[in-house]
């Protein structure tokens, strides 16, 4: 039974089961409350679930027993036999859990130990968190109850943000040799804040323009895959101007362009606007591409175009690879909100969890860094824009100057 001073001690199916529902309650309420089975799949996710397990039905039915015994689980529908039990939480119940609270233990559950920046990106969808201080704000909270729920772990060698845990029961795989491994901090491009993040990523570029145009750049492989969604995205388009944000020496900008004019459009000028936050990037592009439009912007604050209502694709090819998780939402968010009703917006980034520090690149002084992106985080921020996401693709590299998976999202604004 459920100690009576408030104190839990939950196995770690136990916390899955209840994560999960915690979650589907807030994500899928149309599907809530859930059967066996539901439950089952939920559990079983392969995404957004750490560690990621495999549960079999026999196994979840006892421990949706055991919780209902617990006053954790209630039955709240049955029609003919057990197998059309439908089960409902009652954690958050029992511990008394505001909306911001729910949220934070429901990841937690989920994905182990975290930082309040993967912490605010992961729960976009459960509860729209500011910035990561109003997330380690709830921590703080959590941790000051009279049963603690939460504590915050030493840090680790190498991050920038200290992780967090729950103490609702045992987590699996953390102990203090574990504790003490090197773990990659994808919010640490933010310790001396974004502006000098943004400073240095445009003067690593502005260095770099050259070499980097003379090694990288050329036209897109009309074979390859980002030809065909390219492609696609200016079919999507129709009638109405696209956006290319981070368009470097211009290469996906001109192949835009030249694919509306294969489909019938007007190509050319007026087709197509690629934008950079580079200078140089952008001076190289005019260079490469006279008859096309070129301008210095950040993608944070793009305007709508000029000789149209909005944009009716904007692309992304690996402009948003020096943000932090938790940017992606805000980033995402100034992206829509130029798009037409109906318009469409298709990213390029690299998929992952890690870093790549950009010392000495390419014969450069400068220095930035290169940030993986999870999916599911990706996702999360395009959902929480206002986006539906229409497809996603994750594709190995294809050729010996790429050096990790690439992945891909499209997705359109609401008609």
């Amino acid at each position: 039974m459920v100690d009576p001073s408030g104190s839990l001690e939950l196995s770690a199916m136990e916390q899955r089961v209840l994560g999960s529902l915690l979650e589907k309650q807030r994500t899928v309420p149309a599907s809530y409350p859930m059967t066996v089975n539901s439950v089952r799949l939920a559990c079983n996710q392969t995404s957004s679930r750490d560690p990621v397990v495999s549960y079999d039905e026999p196994e979840i039915e006892q421990c949706l027993r055991d919780l209902r015994h617990r006053d954790l689980i209630r039955v709240v529908h049955a029609d003919r036999g057990q197998r059309t039990l439908k089960f409902h939480q009652l954690l958050d119940e029992r511990l008394t859990l505001a909306s911001d609270e729910r949220a934070v233990i429901t990841v937690l559950l989920l994905r182990g130990p975290q930082t309040p920046g993967e912490l605010k990106s992961r729960t976009d969808r459960l509860h729209r968190f500011a910035d990561r201080d109003e997330t380690e704000a709830v921590l703080h909270r959590l941790a000051g109850r009279t049963e603690p729920m939460v504590s915050e772990l030493p840090r680790r060698p190498g991050q920038h943000e200290n992780r967090w845990v729950h103490l609702l029961g045992p987590v699996e795989g953390l102990d203090a040799t574990a504790d003490l491994a090197p773990q990659v901090d994808r919010e640490s491009v933010l310790a001396e804040g974004p502006a000098a993040r943004d400073a240095a990523v445009a003067a690593l570029w502005d260095s770099v323009a050259e070499p980097y145009t003379q090694r990288y750049g050329g036209l897109v492989d009309p074979n390859s895959f980002d030809a065909w969604l390219l492609t696609r995205v200016a079919a999507l388009a129709g009638a109405d101007p696209i956006l290319d944000v981070g368009c470097g020496p211009g290469d996906i900008t001109a192949f835009l362009a030249d694919a509306v004019e294969d489909l019938g459009g007007v190509g050319g000028e007026g087709a197509v606007l690629g934008v950079d936050i580079s200078s140089q990037m952008v001076t190289t592009a005019r260079d490469r591409y006279p008859h096309l439009t070129f301008e210095v912007g950040d993608l944070r604050s793009v305007v709508k175009p000029r000789a149209a209502a909005a944009w009716g694709a904007v692309t992304a090819w690996h402009a948003l690879i020096h943000l932090a998780p938790s940017e992606l939402t805000a980033a995402v968010a100034a992206l829509a909100r130029v798009l037409r009703p109906g318009g469409w917006l298709a990213l390029a980034l690299p998929a992952g969890t890690g870093l790549q520090q950009l010392d000495g690149w390419l014969g450069s002084q400068g220095s930035a860094v290169v940030v993986e992106h999870d999916l599911d985080e990706v996702r999360a921020a395009v959902q929480a824009a206002g986006l539906v996401v229409d497809h996603w693709y994750l594709r190995s590299p294809a050729s010996d100057t790429e050096d990790r998976p690439r992945l891909y999202v499209l997705a359109r604004t609401p008609a």
